[in-house]
């Protein structure tokens, strides 16, 4: 059996593999467990990020509003499941220039020694990375952007590697981007990024348009299990999908598994109707290192959020049952 290297999480949310399903991911039955109205300005919550905290969770939110503004809130549950959102966004001390706010969405949360870092697509001038810290997910820091314009999705892995912070992120255009790679940049201090580096890009099917990395990475004894976004251009528009990849542990550059399946696809009515048809997109997983078990956090057609349970084993035997 495979070991996910972290500590353990004995009240991670789980419900187990239906019985007679072939299936390596399966949904939460109670799904979605946030709907578009779960605070009053909200037009629709997705996209969102989650943590452990302080023998519950804590999160942060995209809810855009009824003027259909992106921004980022935070939020608290006892059990994963039900939820507490603030019902004013996120206000970050630091430098006006860069906490300025233009629009702030689709938030990844993780801890790094003692703080809790979230990364999210901020609006400078067009969309670049934003990142902050919190300590208590009351009082929030913004640092600098990591990156010119224009990007997307930037993670943060969740412990510096060979000394340096790493992140993942998509280089993009102003737009509903048709296009991206997935590109990986490493830093001293948080600040300064660079010594950029190819992880992987495109490929056939329902991964042949753009692909983005989605929540944390998760650390196991065989490499960094990555589970991402690909998506297709369908005669009807994009259809996001996800997908799971394998990165070595001390160059995750280099991919050491890609599967060449989707792990998991719009199907449900949630998935499948909303403000943004046809879109399944990862951005938290919570681990228990105990038991193996993962659970992802995902965005439903851009409206709502859905929960889903695997475990480290069911992520690598798929990967390496259906190979790139």
């Amino acid at each position: 059996m495979s070991k996910i290297i972290g500590p353990a999480l004995p009240n991670i949310p789980w419900q187990d593999k239906p019985a007679g399903t072939g299936d390596h991911i399966w949904r939460y039955t109670n799904n979605p467990i946030i709907k578009r109205h779960a605070i009053p300005s909200a037009n629709s919550v997705f996209n969102s990020a989650v943590v452990p905290y302080k023998g519950g969770f804590a999160g942060v939110f995209r809810c855009d509003d009824r003027a259909v503004h992106m921004n980022i809130f935070a939020g608290f549950s006892d059990d994963g499941i039900n939820w507490r959102i603030n019902h004013e966004p996120i206000v970050f001390q630091g430098d006006p220039e860069v906490t300025k706010l233009q629009y702030r969405y689709d938030p990844r949360v993780c801890l790094i020694e003692g703080k809790y870092y979230i990364s999210w697509c901020n609006g400078y001038h067009g969309p670049t990375i934003g990142l902050g810290w919190t300590e208590d997910f009351v009082t929030f820091h913004q640092l600098e952007n990591a990156f010119l314009p224009h990007n997307r999705n930037g993670v943060l892995f969740p412990r510096k590697i060979n000394g340096e912070y790493m992140m993942l992120s998509r280089p993009s255009d102003t737009g509903h981007t048709p296009f991206g790679d997935i590109y990986l940049s490493r830093s001293p201090d948080l600040t300064y990024w660079g010594r950029h580096r190819y992880v992987f890009g495109t490929a056939d099917g329902w991964q042949s348009t753009k692909v983005g990395p989605g929540p944390t990475p998760i650390e196991t004894d065989e490499g960094w299990l990555l589970i991402y976004h690909g998506v297709l251009t369908s005669c009807n528009g994009f259809v996001y999908r996800m997908g799971v990849a394998l990165l070595d542990l001390d160059e995750p550059w280099k991919v050491l598994r890609r599967g060449s399946w989707y792990l998991m696809g719009p199907e449900e009515l949630y998935e499948l109707a909303g403000d943004v048809p046809n879109v399944v997109f990862p951005c938290a997983a919570l681990t228990d290192a105990a038991t193996g078990r993962v659970c992802v956090y995902y965005g439903c057609a851009d409206t709502v959020t859905g929960l889903a349970f695997t475990t480290v084993d069911e992520l690598l035997s798929f990967v390496k049952a259906h190979p790139m």
